[in-house]
């Protein structure tokens, strides 16, 4: 199913099938005797009365055997997230109904929102945000497309090529197809080309193979995807839409392509869902696509690490003891904690090479996040104060939540080794999520502002949630993209 939005001038009321209308929390439509349908006013104002105590956000009713209303209730002045998740809740509704063509008027909207045409796209945004569906492997697919037919008066508004709510929903759905798709699919060789692809829209790309990273002594990311025939990959992303000796902000994603655990082997149950262990490298990668794509004012960067944490008599073991692109060593305890391995070398890869202004991570990093905030924060954990403020301060905007947990020095003797500079985890026993966090700021080495983002529990979802259906949620693109907008641009 598919939803198609069309700007359209000058259309004759009387030929209209399925109005639109927007109203206000006590069913009153401003304006109603402006449309050709008030000499039904009667009758639908009847109707309207009728349906008062349900409390309903949307009736659906008929004012000729040939013309039906769709009425939308909506409070005033509501915040762009509440206007996108009543956007998302008004597909629900169409796709239930089976309706499929619906007309929104310029001069209901106008009169219903203060002239605010704003709304509308925050409201169609929700909608084309909920509509998303993976079904590239279907043979049967639903066709009851939905089309949504923006009626002007006079002039149509320009529409803008890089319109920031198309970027954003092009960013999200890639960041969603790539967390979607299956392991023999997207594994690392396949990532690397179609992150190659995103050249053609003015991002810089830079993937580094197996022999550059060798070379470059990334043994903490190569020790991860050894066990695999695939290749593993460091690929860079520069956008420069800023000034030219500007730092550039820095995102860093783990892009386990697919992750068995290794010879720490995960338990059968639920190891399918173990495609979407790159979900953080997506969230990054869906962000640059939009912030190149909406020509964003700002430098960014953004670098993932792909691998595949696989079983052979290859596969790195417990115990081993690999040296990090920073020069410190680790003892591999659990390969099922490769994570933070990948990331480790990415993060002080990305703070000698670009210097940047600050840097945020992305990881599905570990199910201990999961006990500790469920599926309604993801983890925060930083060095930097004003950092953390901003990124939550974004989250609430985009209902992408944060919940900040702590970071302290004494973490670090848990994650201290007796063979190597440190291990992969805590053998003594809770703390999970801070440990492991406690563990990649060792990589940081030069006091740049650092954030850490555990998404484990927000990258997807088995129910779905107000904007998402159940599957891939593209967690992290709208936060960041937030980020970027309101304090850094």
């Amino acid at each position: 199913m598919s939803l198609k939005i069309t700007y359209k001038k000058g259309v004759n009321e009387k030929n209209i099938k399925n109005f639109v209308l927007f109203s206000n929390e006590d069913f009153k439509i401003n304006g109603l005797n402006k449309l050709s349908l008030a000499k039904n006013s009667n009758q639908v104002n009847k109707t309207i009365s009728s349906h008062k105590s349900k409390k309903k956000d949307f009736i659906s009713f008929n004012v000729h055997p040939d013309q039906k209303v769709i009425l939308i209730k909506i409070k005033q002045n509501k915040n762009s997230t509440e206007n996108e998740k009543k956007g998302a809740s008004f597909y629900n509704f169409v796709k239930s109904n089976s309706l499929s063509d619906l007309n929104f008027l310029e001069k209901n909207i106008n009169e219903t929102q203060n002239k605010n045409i704003g709304f509308i796209e925050e409201f169609l945004h929700g909608m084309q945000i909920k509509a998303y569906e993976f079904n590239k492997y279907k043979t049967k697919k639903e066709t009851n497309d939905i089309n949504i037919n923006l009626i002007f008066k006079t002039k149509i508004p320009t529409k803008n090529k890089n319109n920031r709510f198309n970027s954003l929903l092009e960013g999200t759905n890639f960041t969603k197809d790539l967390v979607s798709e299956p392991g023999n699919i997207l594994h690392p060789d396949e990532y690397a080309k179609r992150i190659l692809k995103l050249k053609k829209i003015g991002l810089k790309i830079k993937i580094y193979n197996d022999k550059e990273l060798k070379k470059l002594g990334m043994g903490a990311l190569l020790g991860v995807g050894q066990g695999s025939i695939r290749g593993s990959y460091l690929v860079t992303m520069e956008w420069n839409g800023g000034k030219s000796k500007s730092k550039p902000l820095a995102f860093v994603g783990k892009g386990v392509c697919f992750d068995t655990g290794g010879y720490s082997l995960k338990p059968a149950r639920f190891m399918e869902d173990m495609t979407y262990d790159m979900a953080g490298s997506a969230a990054v990668v869906g962000l640059l696509k939009t912030l190149a794509l909406r020509k964003a004012k700002v430098n960014a960067v953004g670098v993932v690490g792909l691998v595949e944490n696989m079983v052979s008599g290859n596969a790195q073991r417990p115990g081993d003891i690999v040296k990090s692109y920073s020069g410190k060593t680790i003892e591999v305890l659990n390969t099922d904690a490769e994570g933070r391995l990948v990331l480790a070398d990415a993060l002080t890869y990305t703070e000698k090479k670009f210097k940047p202004k600050f840097i945020v991570d992305l990881a599905t990093l570990t199910g201990a996040i999961i006990v500790s905030l469920g599926s309604e924060y993801a983890g925060l954990f930083s060095n930097d104060d004003k950092l953390s403020k901003q990124l939550i301060d974004a989250g609430n905007k985009v209902d992408e939540k944060l919940w900040r947990m702590p970071l302290h020095k004494n973490f670090d003797k848990l994650m201290n080794s007796k063979n190597a500079d440190m291990q992969n985890i805590n053998y003594v026993g809770g703390a999970g999520s801070t440990t492991a966090a406690q563990f990649l700021q060792r990589f940081i080495l030069n006091k740049t502002p650092w954030a850490h983002l555990d998404i484990a529990g927000m990258a997807f979802s088995k129910y779905g949630g107000a904007l998402n259906s159940g599957g891939a949620t593209g967690y992290g693109v709208r936060l960041l993209n937030k980020l970027v907008e309101d304090y850094y641009e």
